[in-house]
């Protein structure tokens, strides 16, 4: 290659090799600069200066979100950085790695996804690199980290990398080797760009790529002829590019990203303080450990210093590394505490930054419509858990509410909701986390809506109108577009419901659907949204279900009765919430009556299973149905009871808690005199049956009934005791003479 082209060899997420191109840069003065990545983003290169990096360039096939990849760069890059020296001086800056359009043609089910690897120097998938070139030369220098050796030779030498001796390097590891098909396709491009950009009259060129690649682009070279015979045919789609944001914990290999590396935040470090890091480093943690009410002094900040210094000495290293710096946190900073050092961990050596780009980078609108309710509801995107309380009696937190529900139809997980604090329906708890691929996720729901809102809304009737939908999931659908105030779609979803629960001829698919549809109908009162219809739906429902279900509770096994219990529990659960007036028209009883009119009827039937039988007795005892509840668990625990359909009744009728048995003594003697007169072999048989039952007792509920039966031993032993006959006299006397007897045998004998 021409002696105007300059290959700078580097790691892809490293500070050393960052600072370093940057140096070669301002002294070669090239007149172009060519960079690894897809040259589809040229066009974006200019508004990389108005960006907050970390940020990544996403590719995508519009209409196919599985045909996706990201290139990821943080401010320590050394393609980030050639970016910006670029930018700033006015030197035409491209890309010249195989094109997206070519990358993303492969199969859809695994896309070249993030196109960096965790090798530094090497960009391809870890699969296709048959040499470790790292590893080789750590070993080749006696160490078995191939990581540290990287450190100390590159990272830690001040920004003063030798790119020649790195090029000599790969060159003697690549001897020998054959790339596979994909990587020669990738060098090919990348010699067939340079020698463009050559024959363009460039006579300065600086080519910025891993480290792996510069014996293929400099010494000699294959012919024009067999590069494009390695081109010549590559499948093409039609792909989409632009910036997006991007994470530091999305960079860290940990994460689940591949191609990452274990410490961005510590490089990030590196990057920003190359004085005296290991000082700043410390004192940093301090002071989140501080932030922690950790008691952190001076003094232990000194004591670390001088501790991760001492160890980089002993094992013979340029400066202390992460490994050195962590283990002196650990001894001093943390003293030993393995959770203190995990924050450390998180906030410092992988770090919580989220990038930021411009609002002049291609957007979809709905991209953009979310960007502005960001803004108009104070949601900052943030890369950490953050944890927010919502009163949907305040307009801004109703808005926040109506938002994040509408991302989860859109599949934007960046809220998940937690359980409220507190009583009532008006709160809510979500917790926020932004990740690099909402905005992937926002991209293919763009051709629903060009807001959030209308996108939503027509997922919603899209959703609707899946034949395969379940009643369940139409029920769950009404309630997400009333929980996201999508009323325009509401009578679409439920005409939709309303045809699907008129065919449904399966009970338990009706009472899997009505408790969602009673809390959607409550949300008229507690959101303020409409929700007309909802009551004739519920009521015809509940119809059916209380028509149906005598039928489902006849002939069940044990899976099957545990079961149908979830849905009774659910549906009587449900029930309570609705108002109990009667429908015009009607029988003169209401949703409840109706509810536990059905019930009473199925709980006097001989044919039930023991599970169903104890807990409609327990339902209908609670809600003051019953008042002969101690003699029906007197006739299912008889003798003449198998001792398993005994143990299941009595897990049905405890199932909603133990505290029964503490308050009526009755009932907690009836279950003591089953257990004590079962044998031993039948206590077997039932005992799992029974450490589920009260095993689901919370702790003060088991005490107290143990302290009840404790007591009630102790009386009966107390009866048992003798009589002391001298003391008892006195009174023996008076009540014989009040019965005009004149002595105890008398009055024996009179009786």
């Amino acid at each position: 290659m021409s002696g105007g082209v300059s290959i700078l060899g580097v790691r892809h997420h490293g500070p050393g090799s960052a600072r370093a191109v940057r140096r070669e840069l301002e002294r070669l003065r090239p007149d172009a600069i060519l960079i690894e990545g897809p040259p589809e983003a040229d066009a974006l290169i200019p508004l990389a200066p108005g960006l907050e990096p970390p940020v990544a360039l996403l590719a995508h096939v519009p209409g196919e979100p599985s045909r996706a990849a990201f290139w990821p760069f943080a401010v320590f890059s050394p393609e980030w950085q050639a970016v910006m020296y670029g930018t700033a001086a006015g030197i035409p800056v491209r890309f010249c790695d195989l094109p997206a359009a070519h990358t993303l043609a492969g199969d859809a089910e695994s896309p070249a996804g993030d196109q960096d690897e965790s090798s530094p120097g090497d960009e391809a998938a870890p699969s296709l690199v048959r040499v470790d070139p790292i590893g080789a030369l750590a070993a080749a220098a006696g160490y078995d980290d191939p990581e540290r050796w990287w450190e100390d030779v590159v990272e830690h030498r001040g920004g003063d990398t030798p790119f020649e001796v790195i090029a000599e390097a790969m060159a003697a590891v690549r001897e020998g080797y054959v790339p596979d098909e994909r990587e020669a396709r990738r060098e090919a491009y990348m010699r067939k760009t340079l020698r463009a950009a050559l024959k363009q009259g460039f006579e300065r060129i600086a080519v910025i790529c891993g480290a792996w690649h510069v014996p293929a682009l400099s010494g000699p070279l294959p012919s024009v002829a067999a590069d494009n015979a390695v081109l010549r045919g590559l499948p093409k789609v039609k792909a989409e590019l632009t910036w997006v944001p991007w994470t530091y914990g999305r960079l860290a290999s940990w994460s689940g990203y591949g191609a990452g590396i274990t410490s961005p935040g510590w490089y990030h470090h590196l990057f920003e303080a190359p004085d005296r890091p290991v000082e700043r480093w410390l004192a940093q943690a301090a002071g989140v450990l501080r932030d922690e009410g950790l008691a952190v002094s001076s003094a232990h900040v000194i004591e670390s210093v001088r501790l991760a210094h001492g160890l980089a000495t002993l094992r013979g290293r340029p400066l202390a590394g992460l490994g050195e710096v962590t283990e002196a946190t650990r001894a001093v900073l943390c003293e030993g505490d393995d959770l203190a050092v995990e924050l450390i961990q998180r906030r410092m050596v992988v770090g919580d930054r989220l990038g930021h780009v411009s609002d002049g980078t291609p957007m979809v609108p709905l991209q953009r419509d979310l960007r502005e309710q960001q803004r108009r509801l104070k949601l900052k995107p943030e890369a950490l858990d953050r944890e927010i309380d919502l009163d949907l009696r305040k307009p801004l937190d109703l808005d926040r509410s109506h938002l994040l529900h509408r991302l989860g139809l859109l599949e934007v997980g960046w809220g998940t909701p937690g359980q409220a604090r507190g009583k009532g329906t008006f709160r809510e708890t979500w917790t926020l986390r932004w990740r690099p691929e909402h905005d992937l996720a926002l991209i293919e729901h763009a051709a629903l809506g060009t807001t959030v809102a209308a996108a939503a809304a027509q997922q919603a009737r899209d959703l609707a109108e899946e034949p395969s939908a379940a009643l369940a999931d139409l029920a769950s659908l009404v309630e997400r577009c009333l929980l996201a105030d999508l009323t325009g779609a509401l009578p679409a979803v439920l005409a939709a419901l309303s045809a699907k629960a008129a065919l449904d001829t399966d009970v338990t698919s009706l009472m899997a659907a009505l408790p969602a549809m009673v809390r959607a109908h409550r949300y008229g009162d507690v959101r303020g949204t409409p929700a007309e219809g909802l009551a004739v739906i519920v009521r015809s429902m509940l119809e059916r279900i209380c028509v149906g279900l005598p039928v489902a509770v006849t002939s069940l096994d044990d899976e099957a009765a545990a079961n149908l219990l979830k849905h009774v529990d659910a549906v009587h659960s449900a029930v309570a919430l609705l108002s109990d007036a009667p429908e015009a028209g009607g029988n003169g009883a209401g949703p409840r009556g109706r509810w536990l009119g059905t019930l009473r009827g199925i709980s006097d039937r001989q044919d039930l299973h023991g599970l169903i039988e104890g807990r409609l007795t327990r339902i209908l005892l609670d809600s003051g149905e019953l008042d002969d509840a101690g003699d029906r668990m007197s006739r299912a625990m008889s003798w003449g009871q198998a001792p398993a359909r005994v143990a299941a009744w009595v897990e049905g009728f405890l199932a909603g808690g133990g505290l029964l048995l503490v308050h009526d003594p009755r009932l907690l003697g009836l279950v003591d005199g089953w257990l004590t007169g079962l044998s031993g072999e039948q206590f077997t048989d039932v005992l799992p049956l029974l450490r589920r039952t009260f095993g689901g007792f919370a702790a003060p509920e088991r005490r107290a009934i143990g302290e009840r039966l404790r007591a009630a031993d102790r009386d009966e032993e107390a009866g048992e005791q003798a009589v002391d006959e001298r003391r008892a006299a006195p009174a023996v006397a008076t009540v014989l003479s009040i019965l005009g007897k004149t002595s105890v045998r008398e009055g024996t004998t009179g009786r």
